[in-house]
């Protein structure tokens, strides 16, 4: 098993970044796990991480058990914190039902949302634009897990919400996965935009089938295999 005491590609956290600690220090695991730099079953030691990020170990503790939470990362007997093995199957279901419950959402939020939370989905849509005309990959995903949070929290319903951060392993592998292949960036952006577009004209029913469908599409594209039936 491999054993992460201080690796390389997990570089200081920068200073400038005034967000919480912890919220740092998830943010740069799952990014090192979504791109293969922590692989499953490697261990995570909390010193050796807070020790590469030039941090302490409260951060990292807290931020292995929101992973934790998500299923990314497991307890295991003797070894402590380990990155969690999810297999193909496991992570194709959690899609399906995540399809479901994001369409809930949309619906949500084309019925309940402000002004203000318009405007926040259009701020997130726009961060996505510019990443995807930039060709930064990371940013991407960022913007885009940012529009989908923004969107459950638009929701305002704590059952559904508690739902979707179950399933933050699919979330964060299976976008990873997307918006890797060349042609995917652009057609995720527009099927955003028309998204937000039932959103904003409050249309729950559009709202509703544009998301299932968009997620379901992706699916198929992060799992072509396990999707063919």
């Amino acid at each position: 098993m491999a054993i992460v005491q201080a690796p390389s590609a997990l570089c200081p956290l920068a200073a400038d970044d005034l967000r919480p600690l912890a919220d740092l220090v998830y943010e740069r695991l799952v990014g090192a796990i979504v791109d293969g730099v922590l692989m499953p079953g490697a261990r995570l030691s909390e010193r050796g991480l807070a020790a590469a990020l030039g941090i302490s170990a409260q951060p990292v503790r807290e931020a292995l058990r929101r992973l934790e939470g998500e299923g990314m990362v497991e307890t295991r007997p003797r070894s402590g914190s380990v990155v969690a093995t999810l297999d193909n199957d496991k992570l194709v279901e959690m899609g399906r039902i995540r399809a479901v419950l994001e369409g809930a959402a949309a619906d949500l939020a084309a019925r309940h949302a402000t002004e203000d939370d318009l405007r926040r989905l259009e701020q997130r849509l726009t961060a996505m634009r510019e990443a995807t005309q930039l060709g930064d990959a990371t940013a991407l995903r960022l913007a885009n897990e940012a529009f989908h949070s923004t969107l459950h929290a638009i929701s305002d319903n704590p059952f559904l919400i508690r739902g979707l951060q179950a399933l933050r392993a699919y979330d964060h592998i299976g976008r990873a996965r997307v918006l890797a292949t060349d042609d995917q960036p652009r057609l995720a952006l527009s099927e955003h935009a028309d998204i937000l577009a039932a959103i904003m004209a409050r249309d729950p029913e559009a709202a509703e089938r544009r998301m299932r469908a968009h997620t379901l599409r992706s699916l198929a594209v992060a799992f072509p295999e396990e999707t063919r039936t």
